[in-house]
Parts: structure tokens; sequence; C-alpha cells
């Protein structure tokens, strides 16, 4: 080891027990002048100073070009929501609720199935199912700016 760090002398003192004995075939040199040389014409291939070649370049550019195409075609998410739609009392007519909140129209938002649950005492809550997408439609907005207020609040009396 020392002889591969560049230490020419031989080394005493230290004594490692158990080991294989040392041949002479083990014990490395150091590396010869025309080895040197070549390795140091290995090293102008690196730069040192990070200037980007023409190949690099337009690699750069076309890396960027095929983000933003990917980036443009990229669709925005969309979810599917089941919302509970809450009458004030049994005697709410269910048909005209949910023509009310049928009748709520955004773009990005796609009506779906819907079916009566029974809540209890008779009052039964319509639950319906929705698609949106996500950068168009917020379920918050669509429940606090329009289903809750007049005249479809003449029917709901909360939604979940």
């Amino acid at each position: 080891l020392l002889r591969i760090s560049g230490v020419e002398a031989e080394g005493c003192g230290v004594v490692v027990k158990g080991s294989a004995p040392i041949t002479e075939e083990a014990i490395a040199t150091p590396p010869s002048a025309e080895t040197k040389a070549a390795e140091d014409d290995d090293d102008d291939d690196v730069d040192l100073f990070g200037e980007e070649t023409e190949e690099e370049k337009k690699a750069a550019e076309e890396r960027a070009a095929t983000v933003k195409a990917a980036s443009k075609k990229k669709e925005s998410g969309k979810s599917s929501v089941l919302l509970d739609v809450k009458p004030w009392d049994d005697e709410t007519d269910m048909k005209k609720l949910e023509e009310a909140v049928r009748s709520v129209e955004m773009e990005g938002l796609l009506w779906g199935a819907s079916k009566l649950v029974p809540v209890g005492y008779g009052i039964k809550k319509l639950t319906i199912m929705l698609t949106i997408i996500d950068d168009l439609v917020s379920v918050d907005t669509l429940i606090e700016e329009r289903l809750t207020t007049e005249p479809i609040n003449e029917y709901v009396q909360s939604c979940d």
C-alpha cells in the first residue's frame, strides 16, 4: 500500500498477524511515466469550468421543447364526487329538488345518476353523482355559491 501511495522506502514496525504471507507478485508498484501520460490525456475530455459544447446546447434545447410540449398536452385531473343533498323537511318535493340541483350548469361539471336515500322520520336525501374537471370547478364553490343560494335553497337545506 505504501508503494501505491508513492512511498519508496520499506515499511517497518507494523505487524499484521493472521494474514497471508506477502509475495513479490502481490506487491504493487507505482505507475510508470507512460501510464501517467496516458491518464493525463484522458483529462482533456473533462471541462472543469462547465462550458457547454454545441451538442450539449442542442440537447438541452430539445429537452426543453419536449417538456414544454408535454406540459401543453397535459390534461387537468377529473374527480368523481358523490354529493348528498338534504331537503328542509319531509314535505319537500324531491323531484323539484333534483331538477333544481341539475339546473346548475358550469363548464367542467357533468351530472350523473341519482337516487333517493332514506334518512329517518320519512325524510329522504338526494344522493347524486357528478364529475368535475379539477381546474375548472371546485366542490366547495359549487355548494356555497350555487346550491345553497336563491332560488335553489328553497328546496336544499345543506349539501355534503
